[in-house]
């Protein structure tokens, strides 16, 4: 146990910069440990978690902190006040007679500066079971769609890009006609500049519109794998971020959402042409004189994890995937009074209980992809996350019956580490025929 509780410390030191938790340049950190190390419990079995608040790294002691703890994402059923004896005190979580979280907040006010935590464990989550239905024509609707886009023919057009280039990669901004005539993607292509035929990794992105570029994972074409950083929106990605800021006012957000465009009707949602075009992505790194014809892998994180996903149920081409975090799933799950998954569609928008919202999102849910894929899944996910809530991932994997392994790191929220970006390449590469 005393290992445990160091390497967790450490583990809360080391991403202090990177963490909603732990912002950057902060001068408090907060140690948060459950009774159990794993931060799972059984159902009806009583959760504990004791609390220690450092200013300038020196344990505070006889201080007040406000609490709330309540099912994830949902509104808190316990509020209160504790106070650090010595330091620190021990906070009853309580339990839950189903599968799910619970979300324990955290408040504390300090020479009138104020500083906010939080801290989810699980019970039976491996149990968790999505509220969305499996339509009886989806493969149908998804064969037809796909049967449609293929009739536009793949234009490509590939500019060298000297910026992310060097001595050992080649790298090219590519722009690819997908989905219908006149309607393109975006996408960096990383091709190793040495002989030989490689392994493809297709890389979706991660939600919003913004600017994107290929250097947090150069080190994929450095060690000997082409990579494909997609953009999805049709929008040249190495625009400066001024304009991307004025783009994403048009659609990039709220009410003028992307993420609900379209969304009354199965045929007009915005996101039926993402996942074409990912399909169309395919078939043009399938053509790449690079490529070694055998190996061809979906990694992304976020709305990026779940592109992942979706391409490999809906392309067989796809020989194994790597999600972190996915995004898009079980979406109605607030439906069923608990966490659903990002974009949070009955939380942060109006007026999405409509009978015809429902049945789309049954043809778009990450969930009923997963239910199909039949080549080996790597995810990673995060207890701490809102975004994409620790219960929407546990509900996808939990749908996945193809072989596959997770990397579960309770402490984080909405990020992945340096470290687990690395795990995520030596898993794709154990997968390489």
């Amino acid at each position: 146990m005393k290992k445990i509780t160091l390497l967790l410390f450490i583990l809360l030191a080391t991403h202090v910069a990177k963490s909603q938790n732990y912002p950057a340049d902060s001068d408090v950190l907060w140690v948060t440990k459950p009774n159990n190390s794993d931060w799972l419990y059984k159902i009806n079995e009583k959760a504990k978690v004791t609390v220690e608040f450092y200013l300038y790294g020196v344990l505070q002691k006889d201080i007040v902190i406000n609490y709330s703890i309540g099912p994830e994402l949902m509104k808190a059923d316990k509020e209160g006040t504790i106070k650090l004896i010595n330091g620190k005190a021990e906070l009853e979580l309580g339990t839950l007679s189903k599968p799910g979280f619970v979300d324990c907040k955290l408040k504390v006010e300090i020479n009138r500066f104020k500083y906010s935590h939080h801290i989810k464990v699980g019970f039976e989550p491996e149990k968790l079971k999505p509220y969305t239905q499996f339509p009886a024509d989806f493969t149908t609707f998804w064969d037809n769609a796909k049967a449609e886009a293929a009739k536009c023919p793949v234009k490509v057009e590939k500019t060298f890009a000297p910026e992310y280039s060097s001595d050992k990669i080649d790298c090219y901004l590519v722009r690819l006609q997908a989905y219908k005539e006149g309607y393109c993607v975006y996408g960096y292509l990383s091709i190793p500049k040495r002989e030989g035929k490689f392994p493809v990794v297709f890389s979706p992105p991660g939600a919003g519109v913004k600017p994107m570029d290929p250097l947090k994972h150069m080190f994929y074409p450095e060690d000997g794998v082409i990579r494909f950083d997609m953009e999805i929106h049709g929008i040249r990605p190495d625009l400066d971020a001024k304009t991307y800021k004025e783009i994403s006012r048009s659609f990039g957000g709220g009410d003028n959402s992307y993420l609900i465009n379209g969304i009354e009707d199965r045929d007009k949602y915005y996101m039926k042409k993402v996942y074409l075009s990912c399909i169309r992505v395919i078939d043009y790194l399938t053509t790449l004189p690079e490529w070694d014809g055998k190996n061809l892998i979906a990694q992304g994180g976020s709305q990026g994890g779940a592109l992942a996903l979706t391409t490999t149920a809906l392309d067989s081409r796809i020989t194994a995937c790597a999600a972190a975090h996915p995004a898009l799933i079980d979406m109605a799950g607030y439906l069923d009074n608990r966490a659903g998954g990002y974009p949070h569609l009955y939380t942060q928008y109006k007026n999405m209980d409509k009978p015809d919202i429902i049945k789309t999102l049954q043809y778009y849910d990450v969930v009923n992809f997963a239910k199909l894929i039949k080549v080996p899944v790597f995810m990673t996910w995060g207890f701490n996350d809102n975004v994409c809530p620790p219960t929407t991932s546990y509900i996808v994997y939990n749908a996945i019956t193809a072989n596959k392994k997770s990397l579960i790191t309770p402490v984080n929220e909405h990020w992945v580490s340096e470290n687990t970006r690395r795990v995520i390449f030596a898993w794709i590469k154990t997968q390489l025929k």
